[in-house]
């Protein structure tokens, strides 16, 4: 699954860190999300989403192996 959760994260001027903080997750989590080693819980998905005021198939993008 591809996503955009690097770019979103920059747009806010956030670090791994204060991404991770603000949804109560590891900076590992955040890191493995963006390079793509680890698909994110619905929940985790939908408070990406909530936080940057995006729509969840915005950040994910389903690919065709998956």
């Amino acid at each position: 699954m591809k996503n955009k959760l690097k770019v979103e994260r920059a747009k806010l001027d956030m670090t791994q860190q204060d991404l991770a903080d603000k949804i109560g997750v590891s900076r590992q989590t955040i890191n493995s999300i963006e390079s793509q080693k680890y698909v994110p819980s619905t929940v985790l998905a939908l408070k990406l989403s909530a936080l940057f005021n995006t729509p969840v198939n915005e950040i994910f993008t389903l690919e065709e192996e998956d």
